[in-house]
């Protein structure tokens, strides 16, 4: 994409004439020690939507499609749970969604297709796939993998394929009746598949409670988020780049001079907005126990060894050498940051970790999930919180705003994608399970 993630958000450095320069995200909280504004205008006032759908800015459009109950193409009918979703380039100009759904074995829906493999036939969840026109209208749509557990985020990968990520760790041991098989594996959806997939777990990437992945298309190294309070923040070094069937190596984040640092900002200790740490690598002796519980979870594992504890790691994003993760309850109000990292030259190179937002007031943030970088320049991040719900932007120049509002309920907002020309977003509402297709006047190049 388009895209300077470092002029989108620069560290702060010394010109040649020694003066102190801002990122934007540095500047805007500069503005809020001061007690100034950190809204902006964004794209204007969002119009409540006549159909009650979905509130957006002036001169922009959605179409909604593959909501929950519709009929797919293989004649079941689509899930619910609609949560992280990836964007594809198809064939004569169409767009190729892989979309998530977060279900468990209780949940009232599943992703079905009866004539294909099933992972874990007590389990419901999994993923669906869209074929969407340049007209931005459904032309298809079907399961393209099944039996999985809580499929909650997960990535895309440069070689075109999606990785959907299982939130939850059950086995037949601990949880008899619930479950037949071991989960807390992430499976690969080629996004071309034109059914469902057979489900193979990515044992080497881990076992634990998946959120998100993102991968460094120079190195083929994936970054793994973890969803729970005392979650690690991982790195997978694969044997085979491209190949991630064939094993590597998992590691997880510590910062240096701070073994078992909590980087929640609400446990007494204090890492400030903008401060850069230096960061190493710790290895998972074993990245597929048996039991995700202390001492042989892999978090426990990794705390072992001194890494850092990230609270509910959630979204992440990559690109230009940068990546961006949220942890939705972190901060000291619990209202959500954005952490940036850097990798180093090369994989001994630790690399670098900032801080870049930490909400204290939920007008402005509210517990984000999902993130996305625009190819324009603005990141985009999902709410999950308890009130109403906004994809919130964020602008090159370090202003906060309200893109979308769910006008339906106080649902959360998720897998915020943007097609391969940059021109639409698509985005979810989890419950009642609507895709949303929207465009307008995306004015910055």
């Amino acid at each position: 994409m388009a895209l300077s993630r470092r002029k989108f958000f620069a560290l702060a450095g010394a010109s040649a004439a020694g003066t102190v320069m801002m990122s934007p995200l540095q500047a805007l909280y500069a503005r809020k020690a001061n007690g100034q504004s950190v809204f902006g205008d964004g794209y204007g006032p969002l119009i409540p939507d006549p159909n009650g759908l979905l509130d957006l800015p002036r001169g922009f459009q959605y179409r909604a499609f593959s909501r929950t109950g519709d009929v797919m193409s293989n004649n079941s009918l689509v899930p619910g749970g609609h949560d992280g979703m990836g964007s594809f380039a198809g064939p004569r100009g169409t767009t190729i969604l892989v979309r998530n759904h977060e279900l468990s074995p209780t949940s009232a829906t599943k992703v079905s297709d009866l004539n294909a493999p099933v992972y874990d036939p007590l389990c419901k969840g999994g993923t669906t796939t869209l074929i969407i026109g340049e007209d931005r209208k459904l032309i298809r749509h079907y399961p393209s993998i099944q039996g999985t557990f809580r499929n909650c985020a997960g990535g895309v990968t440069p070689w075109g394929s999606w990785l959907t990520s299982e939130e939850n760790t059950s086995t037949p041991e601990e949880n008899p009746g619930l479950v037949s098989k071991r989960h807390g594996y992430n499976f690969e959806v080629p996004a071309k598949a034109t059914g469902a997939v057979p489900p193979i777990p990515l044992t080497a990437m881990g076992r634990f409670n998946h959120e998100a992945v993102a991968i460094d298309p120079a190195t083929g190294i994936a970054y793994e988020t973890e969803d729970r309070g005392d979650g690690l923040f991982y790195r997978f070094i694969p044997n085979q780049p491209g190949e991630l069937q064939m094993g590597g190596t998992l590691q997880a984040l510590a910062i240096k001079g701070r073994p078992g640092v909590n980087t929640s900002n609400n446990s007494g200790v204090t890492i400030p907005v903008g401060q850069t740490l230096e960061v190493e690598w710790v290895t998972i002796d074993n990245p597929d126990p048996a039991r995700d519980s202390a001492p042989t979870g892999t978090r426990f594992q990794g705390r072992a060894k001194g890494a850092a504890t990230f609270t509910r790691g959630e979204g992440i994003w990559f690109g230009n050498n940068e990546l961006y993760f949220t942890c939705t309850d972190g901060g000291p109000f619990r209202l959500g940051q954005v952490w940036r990292y850097v990798p180093g030259q090369s994989a001994q190179d630790g690399g670098t970790l900032t801080l870049f937002v930490e909400s204290t007031d939920k007008a402005e943030l509210e517990n984000p999930d999902n993130i996305v970088v625009s190819p324009f320049g603005d990141l985009f991040l999902c709410e999950d919180g308890d009130d109403e719900q906004f994809v919130v932007g964020v602008t090159p120049q370090g202003e906060l705003y309200h893109f979308a509002r769910n006008a339906i309920n106080d649902r959360e907002l998720a897998g915020a994608c943007f097609s391969p020309d940059g021109q639409t977003m698509f985005v979810n509402i989890q419950t009642p399970g609507i895709t949303f297709a929207i465009w307008g006047p995306w004015s910055r190049a």
